[in-house]
């Protein structure tokens, strides 16, 4: 099988040899475990997700612990959170450094428990599907449509297997098992639905009573289901900004997904030739350019920064990086260039005090240097991300 080297190893290495744990999030399938194995390929291999394991530590702790003392990756350990107390206990009278690897696929089940058992203790890292830089010699880089429809799972450019069955897997296998994990849901074909209308508002504000009544549920059963696909890594929700604006601003966040296959998929898009034609062609593609941005942060070990604008008028901008300038990016699904394409930011620049840098990028070729914006091709959206 190919290994596609990731841009995590080097904070990974890095973390270990400053923390007794390092923990790594992240969606299902996404290569953690993978990763793990290839950065430190002597250390021993504990999986929780076998039943024979995760029966010995939730009946024994301490002996799973003794048995595996230390210079060990423990993969999909959301399955036995309990541990993490007797793994602070074994690191506070030992601290030496990389003593154990952490692997898990939900937030929701992991994060609060490893902040608060281990702080000061592990260093908490995210791994998501593979980005354009990861996949630099890959063919499909050269196609955007076959790129957003095939998405980003290292599995699906390692092995020849159809897209399509891959992610009804996916589905069935992953997402409705971490599902049952954390809640109880009785009808799992109404949460799939759920899951297909909310692909149906990728990129746009969420409102959950409109989304409640489309799905025949209650607003707290519609904020619960989407709290669980979001700490799943399923579907991702976009803050606004609204720092140093006296106007009336939306202040709703918006719905992504982590990956635009999977996306594609829920959609029912049956060949990458549909995108160019698909009512949400806009929105897929915004898709794509957040997850680019969002894997760049995750694969440097910090937190991600990035926020959408909107006022009341209805002008927007898709996504602004807070830093020492502020990056305000257009996304434009067009492959020709429209004076329409810079009317957002020429507004914003025109009411905004801070100091910023503005980029557009679309699906076209050229690489532009005008008076309002720097307009970068799809391929190039690394230039962004590497310059302050």
């Amino acid at each position: 099988m190919t290994y596609i080297p990731r841009l995590l190893v080097k904070e990974l290495k890095r973390s270990a040899k400053e923390y007794p744990v390092t923990a790594i999030l992240g969606p299902r399938q996404s290569g953690k475990t993978t990763l793990a194995k290839k950065a430190f390929p002597k250390k021993k291999y504990i999986s929780m997700e076998d039943l024979d394991n995760r029966e010995f530590c939730l009946q024994d702790p301490k002996g799973f612990l003794k048995t595996y003392s230390s210079g060990t990756i423990i993969d999909e350990v959301q399955r036995t959170p309990h541990l993490l107390s007797y793994i602070q206990t074994k690191v506070d009278r030992d601290r030496r450094k990389g003593q154990f690897i952490l692997t898990g696929s939900n937030q929701f089940l992991l994060e609060e428990k490893l902040t608060q058992s281990l702080a000061g203790r592990v260093s908490l890292l995210r791994l998501l599907p593979l980005s354009m830089k990861e996949l630099s010699s890959c063919k499909e880089l050269k196609n955007l449509y076959r790129l957003i429809f095939k998405g980003f799972y290292p599995q699906l450019h390692t092995e020849d297997i159809k897209t399509s069955h891959w992610f009804d897997n996916y589905i069935d296998t992953y997402v409705n098992k971490d599902v049952r994990l954390i809640k109880n849901i009785s009808n799992l074909g109404q949460f799939n639905t759920f899951l297909k209308m909310l692909a149906g508002r990728v990129g746009q504000l969420v409102n959950f009573q409109s989304l409640a009544n489309d799905c025949g549920l209650s607003q707290n059963t519609a904020k619960s289901w989407l709290s669980l696909l979001e700490s799943s890594f399923i579907i991702k929700k976009l803050p606004p900004y609204y720092k140093n604006f006296n106007k009336r601003l939306i202040k709703s966040p918006k719905i992504f997904f982590y990956d635009t296959g999977l996306l594609c998929r829920l959609l029912s898009i049956k060949k990458p030739e549909e995108i160019n034609t698909h009512s949400l062609k806009g929105f897929l593609f915004e898709n794509f350019i957040f997850m680019e941005l969002e894997k760049h942060f995750f694969n440097l070990g910090e937190k991600s920064s990035i926020y959408f604008w909107r006022d009341k008028r209805g002008f927007e901008i898709d996504f602004l990086i807070e830093g020492k300038v502020l990056k305000v990016i257009e996304a434009k699904s067009g492959r020709t260039l429209s004076q329409d394409f810079f009317k957002n930011i020429n507004y914003f620049n025109k009411i905004t005090n801070e100091k910023i840098k503005s980029y557009l990028i679309y699906s076209g070729r050229e690489r532009q240097i005008r008076k309002e914006t720097n307009v970068l091709s799809w391929r190039d959206i690394g230039q962004i991300l590497t310059k302050t």
